[in-house]
C-alpha cells in the first residue's frame, strides 16, 4: 500500500504541469509525467493499492480548476487508486513525535508553512499510517519530514525511474542532438 500526495497526482493528471526544480541540479526534473505514469503502471502491475487521501485529493481539485470532474472521474474508474477519508482512526491515532507540539515547542513543529496547510499534511500522513502505507510520493518537505518521523518512506518525483522505453528514448534523442545525456 502506498500513497500519493497532491504534488505527484497532479503531474499525472495534468499534461501540462510544469516540472519541479530537482533540489540537487538546480534544473526542472526530466521526464516528470512519464516517471509518476510508469511509477503507477508499476504499482498496477504488482497490484499494489495507491491511496489518495482526501485532504491531497482536496489540494489536487484546488489546483485543477475546471479539470478537476475530469480527474475525479480518472480517479474513481481505476481499480489501482482507493480515496481515503479522514475518518475517526486517522483521527485518534497517535501522532507521529514531529507532529506532537511539544517536540519543538510550536504547533508548527519548526516548519515556516501556514498553520492550515501543516494540519492538512498531518492529515494525510495519519490516513498513510492507518492504511498501512509503507511510502508515500511527495514533493512537499513537511509531508516528507512528517513521513520520516510516522516512519514511512517518501519519494520525491526525481527519484522517480523512468520506465525502460522512456530510458532508450533519452538516449536515442540525446545521440541525435549529439549531447550527454545528464541521467547517465
Amino acid at each position: 500500500m502506498v500513497v500519493l500526495d497532491a504534488t505527484t497526482l497532479f503531474y499525472l493528471l495534468d499534461p501540462d504541469a510544469k516540472a519541479p526544480t530537482d533540489p540537487q541540479t538546480g534544473l526542472p526534473v526530466s521526464h516528470v509525467r512519464e516517471r509518476v505514469k510508469y511509477l503507477v503502471s508499476m504499482l498496477e502491475k504488482n497490484r499494489d493499492k495507491v491511496v489518495i487521501p482526501t485532504p491531497a485529493l482536496s489540494e489536487l481539485l484546488v489546483r485543477a480548476g475546471t479539470a478537476g470532474p475530469g480527474y475525479l472521474d480518472i480517479l474513481n474508474k481505476s481499480a489501482v487508486f482507493r480515496i481515503a477519508d479522514f475518518d475517526q482512526r486517522a483521527a485518534v491515532g497517535p501522532p507521529p513525535p514531529s507532529a506532537r507540539p511539544s517536540t519543538l515547542g510550536d504547533k508548527r513543529s519548526g516548519s515556516p508553512s501556514p498553520w492550515a496547510k501543516i494540519k492538512f499534511d498531518r492529515q494525510i500522513v495519519a490516513i498513510a499510517k492507518v492504511a498501512g502505507a509503507s511510502t508515500i510520493y511527495s514533493d512537499d518537505d513537511d509531508i516528507a519530514r512528517l513521513s520520516r518521523s510516522a516512519g514511512i518512506r517518501v519519494v520525491r518525483i526525481q527519484d522517480l525511474p523512468l520506465s525502460p522505453e522512456s530510458s532508450q528514448l533519452a538516449l536515442f534523442l540525446d545521440a541525435a542532438e549529439g549531447t550527454a545525456n545528464p541521467e547517465d
